[in-house]
């Protein structure tokens, strides 16, 4: 491949269904669906943890969260394990990030020549509530967050211009050569679509809530009587229903902040074309997880659904075939070795024992008939729950409690659960086995629990922790955040 700048665009909980290239019939994206026209769309992309700071922590090592140990919000990446920043940076590479990392701290080496904008984790410490994973506590105001949706303003709309600013800045610095002789790394990220679940007014007017339809087995008798997705209902206090018209306003809102966020890389994207850059820069866009948006009578991320754990992923640039669509399943750790060959480096032995594998072949149509693995021990979770998606099967392992078993080329929406059909059994047992072949999903829960146990501890014990209590949403970077205490 031959070497070239990359812009990497990163955003924080986008739905991957939430885009028009991806078939969504309301939501306008405009400048994603142009990227998508000019480049290969990944229909099968997942994150490794449906939760931010574990999955961009494996986004930035390559590596499963099992192995790193950033096991939730508490554990921020803190450059410990080395990433592909690090490796591009020691091969003569500039590597900027502008917007949000929720990494620990500006002073940590986490694989950045220079942070512009950072938002990280608060007090470098993040949300340790998150660690509590027996007796859950009940998160106290995350109700608001849903009833209070609709048109306005709010500090991650302004964070995310002012991103695209600084982005736009640095692309005509470099045209102009000021970034080095060697191909760059610019890391764009983003914040929105994350909640609060506000948009501009005239985006949020382009979605009249007589047009959208309410989610899929959203009303309690529809619900599945899953005890994991019960335990997260009654930690975010979703069991009580919302409105009809409640859940209308917040999707709204939630569409007017992709729009939102389109247009900021829309602008990034005839940045690129104003100055010349397009020609000689690859561009990849994802994001960190999803967003359930009411679906199952849940809202945020948690689960293994495909609302949570997919995301978009559109590759554009030299070497990319034009206007295509790729069903392997892939994650985020495959950016990895995607990134540092598109700037034109040798994968080193060790990176070749990565997990991932370069997406521009598999873009090229170079399938490895492999499967995409999630896993998550965080927030609401009592046991640790993990995904293998291969073929059209989807697996979810559940330590103590049933497994699942969807089939997504029949039942996309995953309405029917198959773990129980002996006709399926087979099918059911290789994926299981393939998952254990990767871990041992009882020591791998084992191991959370004992980190995340430890680490209430030095922070003073359960008691501390909720009484220092937690925050919605993590502030932008100046903004003070505002806690609820827990009882």
């Amino acid at each position: 491949m031959k070497p070239a700048n990359l812009l990497y665009i990163l955003s924080d909980e986008h739905n991957r269904d939430s885009l028009g290239c991806y078939g969504h019939p309301l939501v306008q994206t405009p400048n994603l669906d142009r990227l998508a026209a000019g480049g290969v769309l990944f229909r099968s992309a997942y994150t490794n943890c449906p939760i931010c700071v574990p999955a961009r922590a494996s986004l930035a090592t390559g590596q499963y969260v099992h192995s790193i140990r950033y096991w939730d919000n508490a554990f921020p990446y803190d450059g410990r394990v080395k990433g592909w920043g690090h490796r591009l940076i020691a091969a003569g590479h500039r590597v900027d990030s502008v917007g949000k990392l929720h990494y620990r701290s500006v002073t940590d080496d986490d694989g950045f020549t220079e942070k512009v904008l950072p938002l990280n984790v608060v007090d470098g410490i993040g949300d340790l509530m998150g660690s509590l994973r027996t007796d859950i506590p009940v998160r106290t105001g995350s109700r608001a967050g849903i009833t209070g949706a609709g048109p306005g303003t709010s500090t991650y709309l302004d964070y995310d211009v002012e991103i695209a600013d600084h982005c736009c800045r640095w692309l005509e610095e470099a045209s102009a050569g000021k970034k080095g002789d060697k191909p760059w790394v610019l890391f764009a990220s983003f914040v929105c679509p994350h909640p609060p679940f506000i948009a501009p007014p005239e985006l949020y007017e382009l979605y009249p809530l007589e047009d959208i339809p309410l989610p899929v087995q959203n009303s309690p008798q529809d619900r599945p009587r899953h005890p994991a997705f019960q335990a997260i209902r009654e930690t975010m206090q979703y069991d009580e229903p919302f409105t009809d018209e409640e859940i209308r306003r917040v999707t709204a809102a939630y569409y007017g902040a992709c729009t939102h966020l389109d247009r900021q890389i829309g602008r990034l994207l005839d940045t690129l074309n104003s100055t010349g850059l397009q020609q000689e820069t690859r561009v990849i866009y994802t994001s960190d997880h999803g967003e359930s948006m009411g679906r199952r009578g849940l809202w945020g991320k948690f689960t293994m659904y495909e609302e949570s754990v997919a995301v978009p992923l559109i590759l554009s640039g030299d070497g990319v075939p034009q206007g295509q669509i790729c069903d392997d399943p892939v994650t985020l750790v495959d950016c990895y070795p995607t990134i540092v060959e598109a700037v034109g480096e040798p994968l080193s032995e060790d990176e070749q024992r990565l997990p991932g594998d370069s997406l521009w072949p598999i873009a090229a149509g170079n399938g490895l008939g492999r499967y995409a693995f999630s896993e998550y021990h965080a927030v609401g979770s009592l046991g640790a729950s993990y995904m293998i998606r291969q073929g059209r099967y989807k697996y979810v392992h559940y330590v103590d409690a049933p497994a699942q078993l969807f089939d997504l080329q029949s039942d996309p929406q995953e309405i029917m659960d198959l773990a129980a059909n002996s006709e399926l059994a087979t099918i059911r047992e290789q994926m299981e086995s393939t998952l254990r072949d990767l871990l041992d999903p009882l020591a791998v829960d084992a191991m959370a629990k004992q980190d995340q146990g430890d680490l209430i501890d030095r922070h003073g014990g359960r008691e501390n922790v909720l009484s220092r209590g937690t925050f919605v949403n993590s502030p932008v970077p100046g903004e003070d955040p505002t806690y609820t205490a827990q009882q």
